[in-house]
């Protein structure tokens, strides 16, 4: 029943360690997806705290893929000392990740105010004509979240844009995607995108922190099944008899 255990346990390591190197892969992928979209979005934080989870969860996964090989080496070699190496840098991963969830669910909370302190001061940076780094990332949110000002449309006539402009239209980033020949003019309402982009720039960055965080604990949860697999291999590397050498009065027992 223990030899069974044993094999059993082993078995699944090795699949775990296959998993840990796919792991690897989707982790720096979360990460690199949080600085693609962070540089996107980056005019609408005065700090960069949104990018540590991204940092260490790509720090992670890379670690992961040195855990993989450690640990398919040593499982299929019943090495104590490879085995003992990879729970202790599955435990330091493990515990990486969790920090990964706690500081997620931390920025995840700041995200709306940071949004509420920057957000009119970017649409009040908006030049239509300069492609400034301001006016594309206004328009760049505006095209992609389908959204029009920051309540709505109207708060485009409270910017030193429009006031400049005076031909009562917004952006055309505004018009909606559908719509042909749209001017963006205040005049054709129906033609434009009626949702403001703050919520929607929060609901945004939100959802990608809960990437971040959904993705820490899944693989933690498989680190856990991983360490708990490891420490089985292990006890029974020590205890199981077969690997003792018993000799008496010079001969063997």
């Amino acid at each position: 029943m223990g030899q069974c255990g044993l094999i059993s346990s082993k078995t699944v390591l090795v699949f775990l360690n296959l998993i840990f190197w796919a792991a690897a892969g989707i982790l720096c992928y979360v990460g690199a997806y949080v600085f693609i979209t962070y540089d996107d979005y980056d005019h609408f934080f005065e700090d960069v705290y949104t990018l540590i989870p991204g940092v260490i969860i790509i720090a992670a996964g890379t670690l992961l893929f040195v855990i993989g090989l450690i640990g398919c080496c040593a499982t299929i070699r019943e090495s104590h000392c490879g085995l003992a190496t990879f729970v202790v840098i599955l435990l330091l991963v493990f515990v990486t990740e969790v920090v990964v969830v706690v500081l997620g669910y931390i920025y995840r909370a700041k995200v709306e105010d940071e949004v509420d302190n920057t957000i009119a001061n970017v649409f009040n940076q908006y030049n239509g004509i300069s492609p400034d780094s301001a006016s594309r990332a206004i328009d760049y949110v505006q095209r992609q979240l389908h959204c029009c000002g920051i309540h709505n449309y109207s708060d485009w006539e409270n910017t030193p844009w429009f006031s400049e402009a005076k031909n009562n239209s917004v952006p055309l980033s505004c018009c909606r995607n559908y719509v042909f020949n749209c001017t963006g003019s205040m005049n054709k309402p129906a033609d434009l995108y009626s949702e403001g982009c703050k919520a929607l720039v929060v609901e945004k960055l939100q959802e990608i922190m809960m990437y971040v965080i959904w993705a820490a604990l899944a693989f933690a949860a498989i680190q856990l099944l991983g360490m708990l697999c490891a420490f089985i291999v292990l006890c029974r590397r020590t205890r199981d008899p077969a690997y003792e050498l018993l000799i008496t009065g010079g001969t063997y027992a």
